[in-house]
This record gives structure tokens, C-alpha cells and sequence, in this order.
């Protein structure tokens, strides 16, 4: 039998009081949990929140900061900032790609080239990266797409400093230009300001290599902003820290003008102050607009630039390599001195030199008759260098070239140098696993044939060593501490005369292959070297035929044209190298160089010839571009809506070769 349970009002008090304690403890529990969760929240995480709920109503923006200008020994703008105004697309922010694209074709008329770099760029953007639409457009556009604004979601016009370049095309090499960063850019250092609307850094050139020095320190802008993110007023801004401005031992008027002069050649001048070493003019031509770049070209922009067989976006002073044919002479001769060889030791020049069961032939072909070393270099006969050279022997050779720069890496902020050849019995034998070095590639070496190979920077420092005796390094940079310049040549000074007088000879004496160079300015006089390289070999089968000549033929067929030279003679100042890619001889650079050097004594005097000389090409770099561009625009449009631009416009300059061609 069940005993009941006798429940008291003892035992009930009992019973309620547990529960109710129970009851607390967990509900203090509870307690403490939410207070220091609420006390983690207020204190710990205070910072966080507090700029959450500050971002619904205030937006902080970077503001990118301005780039050091780029400037001339003599302060003038070679690279600077002006104010722009712009238009880019926010993928993030973005709802409906072909109404808003559809809607700024209307405000800001885009052509189909634009739409279809836009939607490109669209494909290949990440988050809120910023693609470009329009740059550098006029404050009515602006002002149409800013009204219009609130109904073009993930739109962002915008107004700041853009890059502009004064000198344009003749400034392309030597500083590049800017663009937006990349994705790639942007995974290296998760920098915001990297995709920050405008902010641009250095994609060639100067800009590129020195991009620390001129980018600067971004600010910060905070706005109060609706829910739509409209600007209701700006609260606070920390402004930014300008770049450093870059000083160049470049000369802007002379660099302008080394690019004009150049005409419509494609070709490469360089001029150097043999007393500092600096670089005054580095200009290669044909070259593109890096404003243009700066802005963001079109794919049929990039299509017709390179297709352009003379390589506009190619840094010829720099990445070109050439044989530098018989500009190396007055190096040879330098070489054979040091060696013993007397220089009023004759030898008679036929016109061809027989080595083994071969000949080896002199651009004369009826020959220079008894020559000496002096009329040797004046008249670049080939015949004495190859008789010389081969009692010498390459190694001699090679080591003087290297002295005078031949094949040398230079301390330049330059991307992309390509430093050449200068072949000797070992390089051959590292370079062909063993083979032997014969004596027909010390002829062929001996008139800058063969393997050997330079950019035009080299051959303007060789010309800068022989004219100051010193082991001189280019500079470009002024505002950066280098190394002193080198002690004296190991070379004897009477040597080094010796050649400098037959140089003199080439454009002074009355045999000389660069007669066309003469200056014509008192009694100041300039020496130098012409050189003509082959790009195809000669066969005998050819020679026999008269077929020695490349006039007529193919462009990309015909002989290189290169000169090397400085001025005054006595005391030089200033050296200088001309290369222009199958100029067919060497003498077509020497009046180019001539009108570098008058440039600088009698600054009216030349640019009156680029004047004389730009009515007969067809006007000036930016009216020859545009010219070109149009025609090619026209040849390559399924459906041409008029008749091109006459190719006749501008026709190739007259020969300006006065000696014979070498």
C-alpha cells in the first residue's frame, strides 16, 4: 500500500524558496553574460562600431595625391600636373551596365571604340576598383553627367590633377607615361590608393623607375552623404603630400628639338655634355603621344601603333642594336696606337682584300690608293683597318672598345637597356661552345661588322670618351648623388690627338665621307665619324651583278646610316650619335648632327632649317601623327565615308648627302 506524501506549509516554503533561487542564479547568469557582452560592445569594440555608424552617414574618400613634375637642367616643364576633370564606373556600385553606359553615350558622346574599351574593362574589373569612361573632358560634359548623377548608380565624376606633357610625342622615351594601376598592381600591396578614382602611377620610362620618388603622400576628405550618396557637406580634409619633383640633366628645347629633327625618319640622337657627363637629348623617333597614353588610347589607337613596321613604341636610343659599322674606325685606330702602330705607316687600298680564297671589300670600290692612318679614318677606307687589325689582333681591339663604352650597362634609371656586343676569342667561345675565332671575324669586327653590336647611347659615349680623354658615365638625373666620373683614359694623350684630327677630317678635310656636317658658324668646327651598316649580306654573285647598293630597294633591306661626333674640336664640349634605320648611308646622319650642335651656339640658325625642312615633310610631329593615323584609320574602315588624307602630303626628304656615301 502507496503511503501518501504529507505536504506542509513548511515543506511548500521550503520548496519555492530553491526553485526561486535557481531561478536567479540563472537569470544573474544571463545577467552578466548580456552586461559584458554590452561592456565588450561600448569598450572594446567602441572604435569599430562607432566608425560603422559614422560610414552610414559620413564617407571618407582618399584623395590622391599630385606627382613631383618632371623639369630640365633649367627648371622648365617636361612633365606636370593640371587640373582635370573625369568621369570613371564603380563595378561594385553598378546595377544595370547597358542603361548607364547607354545613358553616358548620350551625355558625354562615346563612340564605339569607347563603349567597347569600357565594357572590356568592366569584364576584367574587381570590386571598386575604378574603370575609367572619359578623361580629361570639358566642364560642360562634366557638369551633364554630375547632374544626372542619382539616376546613373555606380557613375563617379570627379575632378583632380592629371599628368600632361607639353612636349608630347618628343618626350614619349625618354619619360613614358602614366595609367590606372592593374589588378596584378593592386594583389602586390592591397594599397587603396591604388584603385582610388584618378590615381594613376608610372607604366614607362622615368615614371615608372622613379615612381617612389614622384608619387607622394594621398589625403583623406570625409563627407557627409545621404542614404543615396549624394553630398550633403564636407566635414574635414587632410591634404596630400606632393611628389618630389624629378630635375633631368636633359635640355627641353634641344630634346624638343633632336625629335623634330629626326623628320620622318625612324631613327635615334643623342647628345651628351663631355664635361659632366649629362645627357642633354635622348630622343627616338617615331614615337607615340604619352598624353594620349596617359588618357587611355582605343584598341585601334594600340592597333595602328604596333603595326607600325617603324616601331613607335620602341625606345630605339636605348633597346636598339646595331652594327655600328665604321664608327668604330677612330676606336680601331686607338687600339692599333696603343699596340705601336706608327700612324704615317701606308698602306694601298685596291678595293678588296684577299684573305685565304676570299675577299674582303672597301665601300670604294676603285679603291683610296696609299693611305695613311690619319687619311684612313677621314675617307673610311676599310682596306688599311683590315691590314692593321689583323697584326693587332681582336683582344687589342675588344679592350679599347670596352674602354670607350662599347658594350657597357650605364647607372640609368631607363627600363629595357639592351648593352650589345663586343665579341673577342673568349666570347665566341662561351657564346658558340667552343668555336674558334677566325681571322674573318676580326675583319669583320675591325669595321663594326660581324658580331658586333651597339645602342646609340654607346656610340655617343664612345664619341664623349675619345673627345674628353676620360672614362666620363652618362648622368640624367640631376637632383641624385653619383659616384665621381672617371680619371683619364689609358690611353696617351697624343694619341688620342692623333685621332681627334683625323675625326676632324671626316667633316673638315677634303676626303672626308661626312663633308655635309660642316657647322658654318666662325671658326668652330666639328669632328666626327660616319658609319653605314649592312642588314643583309653582299654575295658575289651581287657584286658582280653592281648589285652593291640597297638605293631601291625594300626599306627594311637598305643599309643603316650612323654617325658619331663632337664639337669644338679643340676643347670639346659636346658629343653627339645619330642612328637612322636604313638611312642607306652614313652621311645622312651627319647633317642632323650638324644642326644638334648649331642648335647650340645659334639656336635661330637651326630651328630656321627645321622649319625649311618640316614644309617639305608635311608639317610638324604632331601633324605628320595625325596624318598618318587618319590614313591608316581609312585604310582599315570596312566602309569609308570619304576619300583619305593624300599620302603625297609628305614626301620623304631630299638627299642631303654632299660626299660621297660610304
Amino acid at each position: 500500500m502507496k503511503r501518501n506524501r504529507i505536504i506542509t506549509e513548511q515543506t511548500q516554503a521550503f520548496t519555492f524558496t530553491r526553485r526561486a533561487f535557481v531561478l536567479g542564479a540563472a537569470q544573474a547568469g544571463v545577467g552578466v553574460v548580456l552586461a559584458g557582452r554590452m561592456a565588450w560592445l561600448s569598450i572594446a569594440q567602441n572604435e569599430r562600431y562607432t566608425s560603422l555608424s559614422e560610414s552610414n552617414r559620413v564617407q571618407l574618400t582618399l584623395v590622391p595625391p599630385r606627382r613631383g613634375w618632371i623639369i630640365d637642367r633649367a627648371g622648365k616643364p617636361i612633365a606636370i600636373n593640371r587640373t582635370t576633370f573625369r568621369v570613371d564606373i564603380i563595378p561594385n556600385q553598378l546595377k544595370d551596365v547597358d542603361a548607364v553606359l547607354g545613358r553616358l553615350s548620350q551625355l558625354l558622346a562615346l563612340t564605339a571604340d569607347d563603349l567597347d574599351r569600357i565594357r572590356s574593362d568592366l569584364a576584367e574589373a574587381h570590386g571598386f576598383r575604378p574603370v575609367p569612361v572619359v578623361e580629361n573632358i570639358d566642364y560642360e560634359h562634366f557638369a551633364a553627367v554630375s547632374v544626372h548623377q542619382p539616376s546613373l548608380p555606380g557613375v563617379a565624376p570627379s575632378s583632380g590633377y592629371g599628368r600632361y606633357y607639353p612636349a608630347g610625342p618628343a618626350v614619349a622615351h625618354l619619360v613614358g607615361y602614366v595609367g590606372p594601376a592593374s589588378a596584378a598592381d593592386y594583389e602586390k600591396t592591397r594599397d587603396p590608393l591604388l584603385i582610388a578614382p584618378g590615381f594613376k602611377i608610372g607604366k614607362e620610362g622615368l615614371e615608372k623607375t622613379m615612381e617612389k620618388w614622384l608619387r607622394g603622400k594621398p589625403g583623406a576628405k570625409r563627407s557627409e552623404v545621404t542614404a543615396h550618396g549624394k553630398v550633403v557637406r564636407e566635414l574635414t580634409t587632410r591634404p596630400e603630400v606632393v611628389g618630389n619633383a624629378l630635375q633631368l640633366t636633359i635640355d627641353a628645347g634641344l630634346q624638343r628639338y633632336a625629335a623634330a629633327r629626326l623628320g620622318p625618319e625612324s631613327a635615334s640622337a643623342v647628345v651628351i655634355d663631355t664635361k659632366t657627363g649629362g645627357i642633354l637629348a635622348m630622343a627616338s623617333m617615331p614615337a607615340y603621344d604619352p598624353n594620349s597614353f596617359s588618357d587611355g588610347i582605343s584598341h585601334a589607337e594600340w592597333d595602328f601603333l604596333s603595326g607600325d613596321d617603324h616601331l613607335p613604341l620602341t625606345n630605339k636610343v636605348m633597346q636598339g642594336l646595331y652594327p655600328p659599322g665604321s664608327t668604330v674606325k677612330p676606336m680601331v685606330a686607338l687600339a692599333l696606337l696603343e699596340a705601336g702602330v706608327d700612324p704615317s705607316q701606308t698602306v694601298v687600298c685596291t678595293g678588296r682584300y684577299r684573305l685565304g680564297n676570299s675577299y674582303f671589300h672597301c665601300w670604294r670600290h676603285g679603291g683610296h690608293g696609299s693611305v695613311d692612318m690619319h687619311r684612313a679614318i677621314a675617307a673610311s677606307c676599310d682596306i688599311y683597318f683590315y691590314t692593321m687589325a689583323r697584326l693587332v689582333g681582336i683582344d687589342r681591339i675588344a679592350a679599347t672598345a670596352r674602354m670607350l663604352g662599347m658594350g657597357q650597362e650605364f647607372d640609368l634609371p631607363m627600363p629595357s637597356q639592351r648593352y650589345g656586343t663586343v665579341p673577342d676569342i673568349a666570347w665566341k667561345a662561351r657564346r658558340y661552345k667552343g668555336a674558334r675565332w677566325a681571322t674573318a671575324d676580326t675583319l669583320n669586327a675591325t669595321i663594326g661588322q660581324g658580331y658586333m653590336l651597339s645602342n646609340p647611347l654607346q656610340l655617343a659615349m664612345m664619341a664623349a670618351r675619345i673627345a674628353s680623354g676620360t672614362a666620363l658615365a652618362p648622368r640624367l638625373i640631376v637632383n641624385k648623388r653619383y659616384p665621381p666620373q672617371g680619371g683619364p683614359l689609358d690611353i696617351a694623350p697624343e694619341h688620342l690627338d692623333i685621332v681627334r684630327q683625323a675625326m676632324s677630317g671626316v667633316i673638315n678635310g677634303p676626303y672626308g665621307t661626312g663633308r655635309s656636317g660642316q657647322l658654318n658658324i666662325g671658326d668652330l668646327l666639328m669632328a666626327g665619324k660616319t658609319g653605314t651598316a649592312q642588314v643583309r649580306r653582299i654575295t658575289m654573285a651581287m657584286r658582280r651583278a653592281g648589285l652593291t647598293g640597297t638605293e631601291g630597294m625594300p626599306w627594311k633591306y637598305r643599309d643603316h646610316g650612323l654617325f658619331v661626333g663632337f664639337a669644338p674640336v679643340q676643347d670639346p664640349r659636346y658629343a653627339v650619335s645619330v642612328v637612322i634605320e636604313h638611312g642607306l648611308h652614313g652621311a645622312a646622319g651627319a647633317p642632323i648632327a650638324r644642326d644638334l650642335i648649331t642648335w647650340l651656339y645659334d639656336r635661330k640658325r637651326a630651328e630656321d632649317r627645321l622649319a625649311t625642312l618640316e614644309q617639305g615633310w608635311g608639317g610638324t610631329i604632331e601633324q605628320r601623327m595625325a596624318r598618318k593615323a587618319a590614313i591608316w584609320a581609312h585604310r582599315n574602315d570596312p566602309k569609308p565615308a570619304a576619300a583619305p588624307p593624300s599620302a603625297e602630303a609628305s614626301p620623304p626628304p631630299p638627299p642631303t648627302g654632299e660626299a660621297d656615301p660610304e
